[in-house]
């Protein structure tokens, strides 16, 4: 599990550990993480020119001490000292293995270490720290424990920030580094255990053995009952697709029967590429919406009235008031979420995990905001960042794919919280496999599913 914590859990738990440490102990772990990882992107140091962008704070310091480290191993280090003050014991660390202190020029370098703002800085750049990055424009980044510029905490982007090809960060990651717009700004991102002692952080991304661990799997005595059975009630006339594609995600092996109840439009598209899949009857989750048109209020209130948990997407969504406090997960795209809160789309964008938590507050739900980086969130202000997929999942029906493999895994007995989290890092996952081959459909992702949960869930 990645683990994203606040600034001020990370400042607490950094002050506990200074406490216990011999004075410069904790900057001497950062730094030598730093350069090694820098020496690592360079393949190797000797000759090399790095040039350290340095602010007042100290990932200033970390970023000096990592120039000397590399300044040692025959690297050429200049830095660009970018406040008035700079941390003395790094400049003189520096300077002592054979760096020097430049001014900000044109001039060729292999790599720009940013240790311009640490993790307390504001959001955006003074105006000398943008000059000096337009003079090295071109040339890749490492960032310090993040990005300088961006916001830290929330991960939202204002004014000028550095855009990384490498972000070394220290103790646990940040918000910045899992959410959108900010961890676009991040690139690759690199953990250096410095030792800290966290709490429980508010922010997570499952990995793949969390996925596995998470994924039901059939008791010995298992009969189709059992095992959970999902109803979907999607597609129309206008949007027959839809429910074939729904249907689709919720028949990928997790729940033991799959029921369709929707446009009879669509029924003859269903039986011909699914004969497994049943017509109405008692479900363990409801799938609702995806291309249902006219047909979603109707759909929703029937769902809700059967008293399971649901999956509330696409045209279903206007209609989720009707799900308030049940069991459900709500998979909006931003647009959509725009609607539901009555804002601007671009503000989502910008602010994708406080959007996130204010729709599931707003609508007591857990609510799944699909993007680059999917958010997932619960109304007591958990969240889960996927950091599966590809671009290529950016086309349609994906969404339909996903709402039907949720709706599956809420079927088994997962949590709202868990199957949304779950069923997002399979399809993404499960896009990923399928793009091996090239660009892909929906239908594609579908299709992966099967060989990506028999890795996950054989021995």
């Amino acid at each position: 599990m990645l683990r994203a914590h606040t600034v001020e859990q990370v400042r607490a738990a950094e002050a506990d550990l200074l406490a216990r440490l011999p004075e410069g102990a904790l900057m001497q772990r950062a730094a030598a993480g730093l350069g090694y990882a820098v020496l690592d992107l360079l393949g190797s140091a000797y000759g090399r020119r790095v040039l350290l962008l340095v602010g007042s704070g100290d990932n200033g310091g970390d970023a000096l001490y990592a120039g000397a480290l590399l300044a040692r191993r025959g690297a050429q280090v200049e830095a660009w000292l970018l406040s008035a003050t700079a941390h003395e014991g790094g400049l003189a660390a520096l300077r002592a293995a054979g760096g020097r202190v430049g001014t900000p020029g044109r001039a060729a370098f292999d790599v720009v270490v940013d240790g311009i703002v640490g993790i307390g800085g504001r959001p955006g750049l003074r105006p000398e720290a943008t000059r000096a990055l337009e003079l090295v424009a071109g040339i890749p980044v490492v960032a310090v424990d993040t990005p300088s510029g961006v916001d830290v905490d929330t991960g939202r982007v204002e004014g000028p920030h550095v855009t990384a090809d490498l972000t070394v960060t220290f103790g646990t990651h940040k918000t910045c580094h899992l959410v959108d717009p900010a961890a676009q700004a991040c690139g690759a991102v690199h953990l250096v255990d410095i030792g800290l002692d966290l709490p429980a952080a508010p922010v997570e991304a499952l990995q793949a053995a969390d996925v596995a661990a998470l994924l039901p799997r059939p008791a010995a005595d298992a009969h189709k009952y059992t095992r959970g059975v999902v109803g979907v009630r999607a597609g129309s006339a206008t949007y027959p697709g839809a429910a074939l594609l729904s249907v689709a995600g919720a028949a990928c092996g997790l729940a033991g029967m799959v029921r369709y109840d929707g446009d009879p439009a669509a029924l003859d598209l269903v039986r011909a590429a699914h004969p497994e899949v049943v017509g109405p009857g008692r479900v363990q989750a409801w799938v609702v919406g995806s291309g249902s048109d006219a047909g979603a209020e109707d759909a929703v209130r029937r769902s809700v009235a059967d008293g399971v948990p649901l999956v509330i997407d696409a045209d279903a969504l206007a209609f989720a008031g009707l799900a308030r406090g049940r069991p459900a997960v709500l998979t909006p795209h931003a647009g959509e979420l725009a609607r539901m809160l009555d804002v601007d789309r671009a503000e989502i964008e910008a602010d994708c995990l406080e959007h996130a938590r204010r729709a599931a507050r707003t609508y007591d739900a857990v609510v799944l905001l699909k993007g680059r980086r999917t958010v997932v969130a619960r109304p007591d202000g958990a969240a889960r960042v996927t950091t599966t997929g590809t671009p290529w999942l950016a086309t349609a029906g994906a969404g339909d794919v996903l709402g039907g493999l949720i709706g599956a895994l809420l079927a088994t007995g997962l949590t709202p919280y868990d199957a949304a989290s779950v069923g997002s890092w399979l399809h993404g996952a499960a896009a990923t496999l399928a793009a091996r081959r090239g660009p892909i459909v929906a239908g594609d992702v579908a299709a992966a599913l099967p060989a990506l949960l028999a890795r996950l869930t054989t021995p």
